[in-house]
């Protein structure tokens, strides 16, 4: 009966919408949401997908779309890779997917029509900063916003790419650096309380910032608490990534939907004008999904089975070489072109002048897990003509035991030396060890 209802209540929105709209094929590419003057094409891919559907919101806690677009399988599909093109909207559209399939997680599928996914090409969320709903008890989800990435006046401003052997990076954390109140700033905690601190960072003599991780994430996915104060615990440092493309919402002073896109690259100008390089923590070797007892957020809902690294004797389970319940299957074609995507749209549209790669060796592991000799997604890095002169460093180990540290592949790579941070922090507290 209440499979009938929905089934209903769906009809009667496509009824309605077909009055007001005008959908058209599409295009598969590019991915993601792309605004034109007249409407915004949405491609998304999924290989064993039965039916997806796009649905979009009026406003950011919105529960019900105001409208649902039913995505046909031959008209609205190349390839693997679903399409369509929506007439008379615009940047700043609200919108979420519906993607329905077999859910056996024996054969590495876990597709749940019920559920609401994230594009995981999208480029921002609003400010809804949890994902979890049934852990939170809420049953609001963040939405996607379209963003056009055209509108934005850069002044001529190109990234910096200093060579590496004349920068002094200076690591740091976008909220964390001016959150507390002696800092000194007006918007504390944000992209443009870090831009009123430029003056501080020039006279430290430092040519880089490497943040942190600011692509979205979910700062209350801890459900623990200060024993002594009973306080909820934050995810603070950011390794939970769940949209790569998008920038932090909570962490820009104006909230309103995809203004995080246009703080985000107001710092980043304002960093060149001042000769200040910024350089991106990012997390590709797992996602904020976690292990088969995780939540299906935007990957496991597509694709799972190419997105992530499953057991081969039982794809119910998931390897885990980043130590923190998935690791995502980098050397995948498909996850290579995202990978490539994502760092190829920080270097051209933010500006962006380099990337530090958390747990790096996951990038040289094959679809099984063992690590290669010549791996194509870090040697594709390396390679690619858009990010010739982009800073690429590794952290180049991971949580499977792989340490590369003076041996990383993939040709022009840099490398974080843990043995030698170590050493240096024992001198400066004046350990004994000295």
């Amino acid at each position: 009966m209440q499979c009938d209802l929905w089934k209903q209540l769906v009809y009667c929105v496509i009824l309605n919408l077909m009055q007001k709209y005008s959908a058209h094929t599409g295009k598969p590419i590019p991915f993601g949401a792309t605004p034109t003057d007249k409407g915004v094409n949405f491609s998304v891919f999924s290989r064993n997908a039965k039916a997806v559907s796009l649905a979009l919101f009026k406003a950011p806690n919105d529960n019900e779309p105001y409208a649902v677009f039913n995505l046909d399988p031959v008209q609205n599909r190349t390839g693997d890779i679903w399409h369509i093109y929506i007439e008379e909207i615009a940047a700043g559209t609200l919108y979420l997917y519906r993607v329905d399939g077999p859910f056996e997680p024996e054969n590495g599928h876990r597709f749940d029509k019920t559920r609401y996914l994230l594009d995981p090409y999208a480029k921002a969320l609003t400010d809804t900063s949890f994902f979890l709903s049934e852990k939170h008890g809420k049953k609001d989800m963040p939405k996607c916003v379209v963003i056009r990435d055209d509108d934005f006046d850069w002044q001529d401003d190109k990234p910096l790419n200093y060579p590496l052997q004349h920068s002094v990076i200076y690591e740091t954390h976008v909220k964390g650096f001016t959150q507390n109140e002696n800092s000194g700033v007006k918007h504390r905690g944000t992209y443009r309380g870090f831009t009123e601190k430029i003056p501080y960072l020039k006279e430290l003599g430092i040519t880089s910032v490497e943040f942190l991780p600011l692509q979205e994430f979910d700062e209350n996915e801890n459900t623990n608490t200060n024993p002594e104060t009973g306080e909820r615990l934050k995810n603070y440092w950011g390794y939970s990534t769940i949209a790569f493309f998008a920038p932090k919402t909570s962490y820009a002073s104006d909230k309103t939907p995809g203004a995080c896109v246009r703080e985000f690259k107001e710092m980043v100008r304002e960093m060149h004008k001042n000769g200040l390089e910024v350089i991106l923590d990012i997390v590709f070797n797992h996602t904020a999904e976690g292990n088969e007892r995780g939540f299906t957020l935007n990957f496991r809902g597509f694709e799972n089975s190419v997105y992530y690294m499953l057991e081969e004797k039982n794809k119910r389970l998931y390897k885990n070489f980043s130590g923190c319940g998935n690791t995502m299957n980098c050397n995948h074609p498909v996850v290579r072109t995202y990978i490539i995507d994502c760092l190829r749209y920080w270097v051209s549209e933010m500006h962006v002048d380099g990337f530090r790669f958390d747990l790096g060796s996951i990038l040289g592991r094959d679809t099984r897990g063992n690590l290669m000799e010549n791996p194509p997604m870090l040697e594709r890095i390396a390679e690619d003509p858009l990010l010739r002169n982009t800073k690429i460093i590794a952290e180049a180990w991971d949580g499977g035991g792989a340490y590369q540290v003076g041996s990383f592949p993939g040709g022009r790579w840099a490398e974080w030396n843990d043995r030698f941070r170590d050493d240096i922090r024992r001198f400066w507290r004046g350990d004994k060890f000295f």
